[in-house]
C-alpha cells in the first residue's frame, strides 16, 4: 500500500550522572549545587553518600530539605564501612573512600551511569571507573589556584627531600599562584614520610587520569592560575593536562533542612546597611575558651555592631571520628566575659553554633565577614559583595588567605592566626580598619567589583555559563 510514512519522533533519554561527594557537609553542599545546574540541562542525577562514621543522622535531615525542594536529585547511600579505633583524621576520608569502593562498584555496575563525577577526596573511585570503563571527571571544591598546587604537587615531591613542616616559613613556589609559606600547606602534607602525604600524592597523579577537572570557581576571578593550568605549566613532564572547567561560583542557592535563623535575620533588619560585622567559622571551626573571650573582648572594644556565631571550644576527648559528630551547645555563662552579653545588647547578637551564612551574608545589614577562608564562604562573600577578614583555621585556608590577600586582593588578615593566640586588640583594630578606613573602603570597592564579575560569569553567555552548557552539550551528544 501507498501512502505518506509515519514520523517517529525520537526523544532521547536523560543522560545519568553520578556525582560522588566526600563526607563534609562542605563538600556535600558543592556538589548538590553541581547537581542542581545538571538536572536543570535534562541530565539524570543521583549523589552517592558517604556516611561519616559513627554517624548517619548529621546530613538526613539536610537531604530530605533538597530532596522536597530538588525531586529530580535522587540520593543512594553506600552502606557504612568500619574503620579502625586509630585512625588519624587526615586519613579517615581517604580510607572511607577505599572501603567502600566494593559498594561503589556494585551501584555503579547495576546503574550503568554515563559518567561519574568525583569529589578530590574520593579519588579512589577512578580504580572503579576505569574497570567499569565509566568516564571519570574530578570536581575540585576549592580554587583554581590550589588545584594548580595539586596539580604540581609531584614535582615538588621530586625538587626537594624535605618536608613542609621542616621548611617552616621557606616559600613554596608552584606556577601561577603567589608563593606561601610552607607552614601554610595543608596538614596531612606537613610530612612527607606520613600516610596521608602518600594518599595525596595519588590525588595529584589521579587527576591526569581524568576526562576532565570541574572547578568551582570563575575564570575571571583566578585568570593567572586558570591560564597557567591550561597552557600545561602545572603538568608534569610526559602527561597531558586534562581539559579544565570553572564553572563557579556556585553557593547554596537556599537554606534547607534547618532551623532557619529567623532570629538572626530579624535582628538584621533593624540594624543599619552596611554596619554589622557578621562572624562565622564554617561547620568544622571551633576556638578554644580563651581565643573566645579575646573575640569578645574586642569586638567590645571595637565598638561596632556584630552577629557572632559561637561554637562550643574543643575538648580533649574530641577524636578522629568526633570531627563529623555535632558539638554540644556552648554555654555562654562560662564561655562569655561576665556581663558581656549585658554590655552589648542591641549593639551584638551572639547565636549558637549556627546561622543561616548565605542569608546573612547577603542581607544589607552586614559590612564585614570575619571568615576563616573555606572556599564556599570565600565565594558566598564574594556573591554578597561583602570584604573579608580573613582567620583561618584548618584545611587548605591558610594557603587560601595567601591568595586572597596577595593575589585577588579580596581579603585582610587577622595578624597572629598562625600563633597560639588573635588578641583582642588586633580583632578591634582591624574590624575597624575594615568598617571606618578608607583602607576599608577600597576593600569594599574590590569586593563588590568581583561581585559583578561573579554575576556576569553565570549569565547566559557568560565565561562559566558557556562552559557548563558545552560540558553538558559534550556529554548528551557523546
Amino acid at each position: 500500500m501507498g501512502g505518506t510514512p509515519a514520523i517517529t519522533t525520537m526523544v532521547s533519554p536523560r543522560k545519568p550522572v553520578v556525582l560522588y561527594p566526600s563526607p563534609g557537609m562542605g563538600h556535600l553542599v558543592s556538589m548538590i549545587e553541581l547537581g542542581k545546574l545538571f538536572t536543570a540541562r535534562g541530565l539524570l542525577v543521583t549523589i552517592v553518600v558517604i556516611d561519616p562514621p559513627n554517624n548517619t543522622s548529621a546530613t538526613g535531615p539536610f537531604l530530605a530539605g533538597v530532596s522536597a525542594t530538588n525531586p529530580s536529585i535522587s540520593f543512594h547511600r553506600l552502606p557504612q564501612v568500619k574503620l579502625a579505633e586509630a585512625e588519624l583524621p587526615e586519613m579517615i576520608t581517604f580510607h572511607l573512600a577505599r572501603l567502600s569502593n566494593p559498594h561503589l562498584r556494585d551501584y555503579l555496575a547495576r546503574t550503568s551511569p554515563a559518567i561519574l563525577v568525583v569529589d578530590f577526596f574520593c579519588s579512589a573511585a577512578m580504580d572503579v571507573a576505569a574497570e567499569l570503563d565509566i568516564p571519570a571527571y574530578f570536581f575540585c571544591t576549592s580554587g583554581a589556584q590550589v588545584l594548580a598546587f595539586f596539580m604540581h604537587l609531584t614535582a615538588l615531591h621530586r625538587e626537594s627531600t624535605a618536608s613542609f613542616r621542616e621548611m617552616g616559613e621557606e616559600l613554596v613556589h608552584a606556577p601561577g599562584i603567589t608563593p606561601f609559606p610552607a607552614s601554610h600547606s595543608i596538614q596531612p602534607l606537613m610530612d612527607r614520610h606520613g600516610p596521608a602525604y602518600k594518599e595525596l600524592l595519588d590525588v595529584s597523579a589521579k587527576l591526569f587520569r581524568s576526562q576532565g577537572i570541574i572547578v568551582n570557581t570563575f575564570r575571571s576571578l583566578e585568570p593567572r592560575a586558570f591560564d597557567t593550568i591550561v597552557a600545561g605549566l602545572c603538568t608534569p613532564p610526559g602527561l597531558s593536562t586534562p581539559p579544565i572547567y570553572c564553572i563557579g561560583p556556585l553557593i547554596k542557592s537556599e537554606e534547607v533542612g534547618v532551623k532557619r535563623g529567623d532570629e538572626c535575620l530579624a535582628w538584621l533588619d533593624t540594624q543599619p546597611k552596611a554596619s554589622v560585622v557578621f562572624l562565622c567559622f564554617g561547620s568544622l571551626g571551633r576556638f578554644s575558651a580563651n581565643q573566645t573571650r579575646e573575640v569578645a573582648a574586642g569586638l567590645e572594644a571595637s565598638g561596632q555592631r556584630f552577629l557572632w556565631v559561637v561554637r562550643s571550644p574543643p575538648s580533649e576527648k574530641d577524636s578522629a571520628k568526633t570531627k563529623f559528630e555535632k558539638p554540644a551547645e556552648p554555654d555562654f555563662d562560662t564561655l562569655l566575659p561576665n556581663g558581656f552579653l549585658d554590655r552589648t545588647k542591641g549593639r551584638g547578637l551572639v547565636v549558637k553554633s549556627w546561622a543561616p551564612q548565605r542569608d546573612v551574608l547577603a542581607h544589607d545589614a552586614v559590612g564585614c565577614f570575619v571568615t576563616h577562608c573555606g572556599w564556599n564562604s570565600v565565594l558566598e562573600s564574594i556573591m554578597a559583595g561583602v570584604p573579608m577578614l580573613a582567620w583561618p583555621l584548618y584545611a587548605e585556608q591558610k594557603m587560601n588567605v595567601v591568595f586572597l590577600e596577595q593575589e585577588m586582593r579580596l581579603a585582610v588578615a587577622m595578624k597572629g592566626y598562625d600563633k597560639e593566640l588573635v588578641e583582642a586588640k588586633e580583632v578591634a583594630a582591624k574590624v575597624r580598619w575594615v568598617m571606618d578606613s578608607e583602607g576599608g573602603r577600597v576593600l569594599r570597592e574590590r569586593t563588590l567589583a568581583a561581585m559583578r564579575q561573579a554575576n556576569d560569569a553565570l549569565r547566559e553567555g557568560g565565561e562559566s555559563e558557556a562552559t557548563l552548557a558545552g560540558l553538558v552539550d559534550a556529554w548528551v551528544h557523546a
